[in-house]
């Protein structure tokens, strides 16, 4: 094709001579070639193996012809649901319907279904009775066995199961996919591929699964929710390449669902060949006069540099999505990439990102890893430091240096999370100088969630004073700099474990702070995360224990209202929260209070003298100046 895109029409596959294609690509999100979408590294990857593949982009669900635009495939249906979760892509933690779509052109909402992958995979099902369909992406990624679904507040299937689809391809599915392409095009049947690594299929007889661990019915689980917490920990302890066992999920009428154990993470020299394939590197030109794909702004300038999160936060997928072993890009590769967001006409000189899911590892946690895998039962730097933890930002800061002294760049940001703990693990300063000094852009942003040790355990997230001497070292390091940068903290309200008590505890600490944080994030149950399975169970996995969780909305807009108490919309929130906590101590004129008492439980009479004091501290002031 002239412009260099995968086919998106009829006319684009007679352009490039293909009368059939081998796969046709279903996405819920813009068509767009670039290295953050996933879509594109999939077909791009697949491209690069001599398979053809056509995208059919946000087709209208309706209309049973619109999944039949490009043909009949001839080795199968790809479906990915996006980059999101599609519910979460639609609807807010209060379940409100959000307003725009920022990976549909134009920003519009309502071009894709909820649950797409399920809907996508029926329809094609419809038309194509017997044409195999593989789901990838992270929707069908972290839906892959049984899982609660906090949209509809029930327990539901695999989406393999709901979908038709015949395989899942889960986690980042370079490798499974070619493995998965190289089978179909040598004849073998869809239902006879079960052996590649990082798929989930389903089958009548489990006779050839080799050491494969029967977890829970999905029946069972479904009357007694203590058996799906019992079961989450079985796969999260089985999410390495290295030591993960086959998980076998039986379902009513002798239909098991299996996964098989994760890919290996891919080498450097595999990653630097993903991220060098032919991508157009923004959305699709017929999107243009929709007003371009709104995602594209965010990542346009930005650069991955690695993969995977030994962080272990237990409200975050990363764990189930791309594991726990570190992936990175070498030097060259990053570099080469840099230079072409240099040539781009619309480049200033900034670069906006150099990260990951976490901007800081650049490497595995501890050398055993790459051959013994991570550890089932102890996380790296929760609730400690792993004594065999390797805290070491030399890579990563020779990396910066060199982008720093490219042409045409005038200032390289780090956008993507830092893991504070693990920067303080690191003996040495030097790249947290370099940081404070070349990478933050006024204000660092940095995700302490919580103040509460008690929440911050159940988060899986570092005690509050690992997050104190973060904070003291990095003024210190900024006065000594002769700067003055902020840090701006990302906080959570209502994740379990949190009542109001520790709400209230988190409001005082801001208070303290002498900051409000303008965006609050209250806790979203999303698939496959620990945190999630704590909100349906009331049970913590890791230890068994019961957890208080907080359903109920009114409680939950209370516990997120206290952390911005300074906001007078939040009034009667707050008043109600700090009465229900036995707090009404943080209600009245002393510095230390939250908020002062209503005012017609004043007596009348004290207003007007109150009004002439304010006025006369207001002159005051003036003067002063």
């Amino acid at each position: 094709m002239k412009n260099g895109f995968l086919p998106i029409s009829p006319a684009d596959m007679q352009e490039r001579g293909i009368k059939q294609l081998d796969f046709v690509y279903v996405i819920g999100d813009a068509y767009v070639d670039h290295p953050s979408f996933g879509h594109a590294i999939i077909s791009r990857v697949l491209e690069a193996h001599g398979y053809s593949v056509g995208m059919i982009s946000q087709p209208d669900w309706k209309d049973d012809k619109s999944i039949t635009l490009l043909g009949r495939p001839r080795l199968g249906f790809l479906v990915s649901a996006g980059n999101m979760d599609s519910c979460v892509n639609h609807y807010s933690v209060s379940k409100k319907r959000r307003a725009t779509d920022a990976y549909t052109p134009g920003g519009v909402m309502g071009n894709r279904p909820d649950h797409a992958a399920v809907v996508y995979g029926n329809l094609i099902r419809k038309s194509y009775r017997d044409v195999p369909i593989i789901l990838g992406g992270i929707e069908a990624s972290l839906r892959r066995m049984a899982h609660y679904d906090y949209w509809s507040d029930s327990f539901k299937r695999s989406i393999l199961l709901d979908s038709q689809a015949d395989l899942i391809s889960y986690g980042m599915g370079e490798r499974s996919i070619v493995e998965i392409a190289d089978a179909l095009a040598a004849g073998i049947a869809v239902r006879d591929i079960t052996f590649i690594k990082g798929t989930v299929y389903k089958t009548k007889d489990t006779s050839g699964v080799y050491q494969g661990i029967v977890l829970p019915s999905y029946e069972d689980m479904k009357e007694e929710k203590a058996l799906y917490a019992k079961s989450f920990l079985t796969q999260y302890e089985n999410t390495d390449f290295c030591t993960g066992k086959p998980l076998i999920e039986p379902y009513p009428n002798g239909v098991y669902v299996v996964q098989n154990p994760p890919q290996p993470p891919l080498t450097t020299e595999e990653m630097d060949s993903v991220y060098d394939l032919p991508y157009m590197r923004t959305y699709h030109p017929s999107y243009q006069p929709l007003g371009g794909v709104p995602a594209i702004a965010e990542i346009k300038f930005s650069l991955i540099s690695n993969r995977g999160c030994f962080g272990g936060c237990s409200f975050c997928a990363l764990t189930f999505h791309q594991g726990r072993t570190i992936q990175a890009r070498s030097h060259e590769s990053i570099l080469k990439e840099a230079v072409l967001l240099t040539e781009d006409p619309d480049f200033k000189g900034y670069i906006h990102d150099v990260g990951g899911p976490t901007a800081n590892f650049r490497q595995p946690s501890c050398e055993k890893q790459l051959t013994q895998g991570v550890c089932k039962n102890r996380q790296c730097l929760f609730p400690k430091p792993c004594p065999n933890l390797k805290a070491d930002h030399r890579d990563y800061l020779t990396l910066l240096r060199k982008l720093r002294a490219l042409p045409k760049v005038k200032k390289v940001f780090i956008r993507s999370g830092i893991r504070f703990d693990y920067l303080l693990a690191d003996p040495d300063d030097t790249f947290f100088k370099e940081l404070v000094e070349y990478h933050v852009s006024g204000q660092l942003k940095v995700a302490p969630e919580h103040i509460s040790d008690s929440v911050l355990k159940r988060m899986g997230k570092p005690e509050n004073a690992v997050y104190e001497r973060f904070v003291e070292k990095y003024y210190k390091l900024n006065d000594k700099l002769g700067k003055k940068q902020f840090l701006v903290p990302y906080l959570m309200s209502s994740h379990p474990g949190s009542t109001l008590k520790e709400a209230v505890e988190l409001a005082e600490y801001l208070r303290d702070l002498g900051y409000m944080p303008e965006q609050v994030q209250d806790f979203y149950p999303t698939p496959s995360t620990m945190s999630t399975v704590m909100y349906y169970t009331g049970i913590d996995p890791r230890d068994g224990k019961k957890v208080y969780v907080c359903r109920n909305p009114h409680e939950k807009a209370m516990q997120r209202a206290l952390i911005q108490y300074r906001n007078p919309k939040n009034y009667d929130l707050v008043y109600e929260a700090l009465t229900l906590a036995g707090r009404k101590d943080l209600i009245g004129f002393d510095k230390k209070c939250l908020i002062r008492p209503r005012i017609k439980n004043l007596q009348s009479r004290e207003k007007p003298e109150k009004k002439k004091v304010k006025k006369k501290t207001i002159r005051n002031v003036h003067k002063k100046k």
